[in-house]
Formats: C-alpha cells, structure tokens, sequence
C-alpha cells in the first residue's frame, strides 16, 4: 500500500525505466509478432501499456496528456516507446501537482467499483509489469534479445558468462 505520492512515483520510475527497456528493443519489423493469429501482437501489447497509464488513471479524476491516436496502433517501435516515455512523465507530473498524500486513502470510482486511490495505482503498476511478461516471450518468438528487468535476462546471463 503506498502511503505518499512518492513512494509511489519512486516504484513507478523504476517500473518505468524496465518498460521502457522492453520497449526500447523493439524494432519496426517485431511489432506484429503474435503469440497465434488473432491474438495480441508485440506492438498491440506495447501500445497498449502506454495508453492504458491514461486510460485507468483518467478514471480516478488525474488530467494529463495521452498519445492523440490511441486507438491505432503505431506501425513504428520508437514512436511507442517515446509515447510511453511522455505519458509516463506527464502522469508523475500531474500526480505531484494534482494530488496529496492524503488523496491515496481517498475512494475512487474505477471502471464502477469503489476503491482507494492507492489500490488502484497499485493495480496499474501490475498491470504493466503483467502485460511486459507477455512482450518479453513475443520477443523471444521474434528473435529479439530480452533485456533483463529485474536481473540479467538468459541472454545476458550467457552473455557474461562467456566474457
């Protein structure tokens, strides 16, 4: 439970920085890798992580800008990651200047259910770091090397080992 708005901008940044590290190795060609046909693929997944920051968080009252054209997917890898990377920032922004520590124990109406400001923050980092899972196996089906996010990757792994 985060009990100031820092403690949840500093877990945010970090999670930040390892989305970003996924999305950052992505290449124009990976983005329409899918795990079958009809299901998610690489970029549907990397877009959407970045406007669902917007999405989920504009349901608790949070004013901040978003990509203009969320629903159609980038065909460009950079575009997605510099979207992310400005949503990211203009949330922790709006989130410094919108909202006390106080407002975390407050209830919000989120998508019909009432729950605290700090519960839903906290579902919107696990929504990430779920969503990132999935790219990180789309990667590997698209020849993609996985960075590590929370210790070396087995490419790394290897990487080091043989060095």
């Amino acid at each position: 439970m985060f009990t100031s708005k820092e403690e949840f901008i500093q877990e945010w940044q970090r999670e930040a920085e390892a989305t970003e590290k996924i999305l950052n190795t992505l290449t124009d060609d990976s983005l329409r890798q899918e795990v079958a046909p009809g299901f998610n693929h690489l970029g549907g997944l990397g877009w959407h992580i970045t406007v669902s920051v917007h999405s989920m968080l504009t349901q608790t009252g949070l004013n901040f800008c978003h990509p203009a054209h969320v629903e159609t997917v980038p065909e460009s890898a950079e575009e997605i990651s510099s979207a992310y990377r400005d949503t990211s920032r203009a949330m922790i922004k709006a989130v410094h200047e919108q909202w006390s520590d106080d407002s975390l124990q407050e209830p919000r109406d989120f998508f019909g259910s009432q729950l605290p400001l700090h519960a839903i923050l906290r579902m919107l980092i696990q929504h990430q770091i779920h969503h990132r899972g999935q790219m990180t196996v789309l990667m590997r089906q698209a020849g993609l090397p996985v960075p590590g996010v929370y210790g070396p990757s087995k490419e790394e792994w290897i990487s080091a080992t043989e060095a």
